[in-house]
């Protein structure tokens, strides 16, 4: 887990933001990005692979109190299910699905248009977001991509479901498309390969900053 504030310390705005990913390069790619627009104290933590992995973490990082008010975010890598997709598209989800239930995410349409503005010219997708226990490929790609999710992932519906388990707060998902139907990675390691999922990621930082802003506004 690693921890920063933004330039005005939090004292404006404390509401915290935790920023969620499950992969040590995915940990590294937001750990190097923009921080200067953070507003309020920022915890970015690795989760591990796998959505127990994930639940465990975010109910020991948000448990006993500790995570009150704590604005939830899942980032990272994922598998594009729509044919077109390209390594390096991102993905904004409406609602993350497993098969313990669906969860919604605040403020879609809001982070959709900051992620375009923080990377210009890649493709922005904007649906539900599935999640599975295993790494997703062939014939279960395409039966996935027919209930109408745009991408898949193993820990972004566990990250969700369990941050609001613990307690009512906003919560959101993106993520950078590394493996695509007709861009089937052979592992994750490629990614490290060239890839430009890596750099994606880190410029797509400010953009939480601007949804998690935006959750501080008073409503009218």
């Amino acid at each position: 887990m690693s921890k920063f504030s933004g330039a005005d310390g939090g004292a404006r705005n404390p509401s915290p933001l935790l920023i969620a990913c499950a992969l040590g390069i995915e940990q590294l790619a937001l750990r190097s990005g923009d921080r200067k627009s953070a507003r309020g104290p920022v915890t970015v933590l690795r989760t591990g692979m796998g959505p127990r992995a994930a639940e465990r973490a975010i109910t020991r990082a948000l448990g006993d109190g500790r995570g009150a008010n704590t604005a939830v975010v899942a980032t990272g890598f994922c598998a594009g299910l729509e044919p077109g997709m390209h390594p390096g598209d991102l993905v904004v989800a409406e609602e993350t699905r497993d098969a313990r239930g669906t969860t919604p995410c605040a403020g879609t349409a809001l982070l959709a248009d900051a992620v375009a503005r923080a990377v210009p010219g890649r493709a922005v997708h904007t649906g539900p977001l599935a999640g599975s226990d295993h790494v997703v490929r062939g014939q279960e790609r395409a039966e996935l991509g027919a209930t109408g999710a745009v991408a898949v992932d193993m820990e972004s519906a566990a990250t969700l479901r369990s941050a609001l388990a613990v307690g009512p707060r906003p919560v959101a998902a993106v993520r950078v498309v590394v493996d695509a139907p007709e861009h089937e990675l052979v592992r994750i390691g490629t990614v490290r390969g060239g890839i430009s999922a890596f750099r994606v990621l880190r410029a797509v930082l400010p953009a939480f900053y601007e949804w998690h802003r935006s959750l501080l506004l008073p409503r009218r």
